[in-house]
């Protein structure tokens, strides 16, 4: 009488047996692959923007003590940079200025309360038309919020005090937060960003954004999106073709996301990269866990949808590749491994290396044309993260990459070994040495035939249908354009 029973056990074993190889072989077998795309941001860009910015060599006066943050110590950067910017790529592309904070008087506003240039040692418009006359643009550091000492003043064009349209909330930064419901916070807005464009700006970086912005000392509400809002709609009212890059470390949630992506041009993933107060601009920590930050941005995109679209850039902060070792903090093989990652991704190329020391390799990384290639295509298929042997998005020591493939079947590949996790890589592996570093094209979602190029070098490898692989050192990568044939 007990037959049944067992053959009914037996039966629901092997069933349950046969679930469970499913699913093991499942998590094996890489996921189809959905090609991500970057489509107009909502300020009208096609591409990330490119250039310097003045952040690097304030927060570390010791890499260049000569430098001073004023009118003339910024054209200074601006000529050096245009010595080594092709006229071809300057003329294509849009290369920003980018003054951080202190350019601005730091507790007060205009008659208007609208914020305005420390004139001992700026002159904003006389700048931007120097900077439009060699064919750069200019950027402004801005961070949210209306001048405390100001709240008795007038907005401009309204009879609305400006404390009217406060909260309450002093941020800590000389600053009181606007309520988003009250009348005369989007005139004011508008007065901030009409004045800019009567100077000429070309672009606004919006900084301490939340949710997302530690308070980093300061007293920031728990949501201030209500200004990347206000500058969006100011912007569009003040006639002048504008980016907004907003800042720092931003919530990546769908509900912050959406409202991110309809408002700015480009989002900062991580927080600062840069040292601060030593005479080297970055630790290769710090690059590992941008880089992580960056993983989680667009494995975040890839998975909200079964055909992934984005309308934001990725800012992954400035590009410290333009100076050696001495300078940079790291070594050329890891400036090689940090221009890929930021060409890959589609990211803001805004340097903030001193262009005064520039050194060949640096050059080489902000300019070569091959890359730059590959950075008009990643502006539109930005690179997703595909794991050797299983072509998932974990965090790994040894990674791969792949943007695309494109409309016309061309991808490109990036193989690296990021070495030993040193904290906040994100991987936790510590492999030390030499690893090779091998992706299938099953792993990277592919297939076919295709020639492959090393970017870098321009080697031609030749024709490939199976497998990319190299050997690589602690913190190196290979960059790979792959064509179809």
């Amino acid at each position: 009488m007990f037959q049944p029973l067992r053959k009914s056990i037996v039966f629901s074993l092997l069933v349950m047996f046969s679930w469970f190889q499913g699913w093991v072989l499942g998590q094996q077998q890489p996921l189809p692959l959905k090609v991500v795309r970057t489509s107009r941001t909502s300020n009208g860009f096609d591409s990330p923007p490119r250039g310097w910015n003045s952040f690097g060599l304030q927060a570390n006066p010791g890499i260049n003590p000569s430098f001073a943050f004023d009118q003339n110590g910024v054209i200074e950067q601006a000529d050096a940079l245009l010595k080594v910017i092709p006229a071809d790529l300057l003329a294509a592309h849009d290369y920003y200025i980018s003054l951080d904070s202190g350019w601005s008087i730091g507790d007060h506003g205009d008659e208007h309360g609208r914020i305005t240039y420390e004139t001992s040692n700026f002159d904003i418009p006389a700048l931007a038309s120097y900077l439009h006359s060699k064919g750069l643009k200019l950027g402004v550091y801005i961070l949210p919020g209306a001048f405390c000492k100001d709240s008795n003043k007038t907005i401009d064009g309204t009879y609305i005090p400006i404390e009217a349209t406060l909260t309450g909330n002093n941020n800590g930064f000389s600053r009181c937060d606007f309520d988003f419901s009250k009348d005369g916070v989007q005139e004011w807005h508008d007065g901030v960003v009409g004045l800019f464009a009567s100077w000429g700006v070309d672009l606004i970086k919006l900084d301490y954004v939340t949710p997302g912005s530690p308070s980093n000392g300061g007293n920031l509400p728990p949501d201030n999106s209500g200004e990347v809002i206000a500058y969006h709609k100011a912007i569009a009212a003040s006639g002048r073709r504008m980016r907004l890059n907003i800042s720092w470390k931003l919530e990546r949630n769908e509900t912050y996301f959406k409202i991110w992506s309809s408002n700015a041009d480009s989002m900062r993933t991580d927080q600062d990269i840069n040292n601060s107060n030593e005479d080297t601009f970055i630790e290769w920590a710090t690059v590992q866990r941008a880089i992580e930050n960056y993983r989680d941005f667009i494995s975040r995109v890839v998975n909200a949808t079964t055909e992934p679209v984005t309308t934001i850039y990725p800012d992954m902060d400035s590009l410290f590749v333009g100076n050696g070792e001495a300078i940079t903090g790291v070594t050329d093989s890891m400036r090689q491994t940090i221009a890929t990652h930021w060409i890959g991704a589609g990211a803001n190329l805004i340097t903030g290396s001193d262009m005064t020391k520039i050194d060949e390799l640096g050059v080489r990384l902000l300019t070569d044309k091959n890359a730059m290639e590959v950075a008009d295509s990643t502006a539109k298929y930005p690179m997703q993260p595909r794991n050797p042997g299983t072509g998932r998005n974990d965090s790994k020591q040894l990674q791969a990459w792949i943007a695309g493939p494109d409309d016309s079947g061309n991808a490109v590949v990036v193989l690296v070994n990021y070495g030993p996790d040193e904290g906040q890589g994100g991987f936790g592996t510590k492999i030390e040495g030499k690893q090779l570093v091998k992706a299938t094209f099953s792993d990277l979602g592919i297939s076919g035939k295709f020639g492959v190029k090393n970017v870098w070098t321009g080697e031609d490898m030749g024709t490939m249908d199976n497998e990319v692989s190299a050997t690589l050192d602690a913190g190196e990568s290979l960059l790979l354009k792959l064509a179809r044939t």
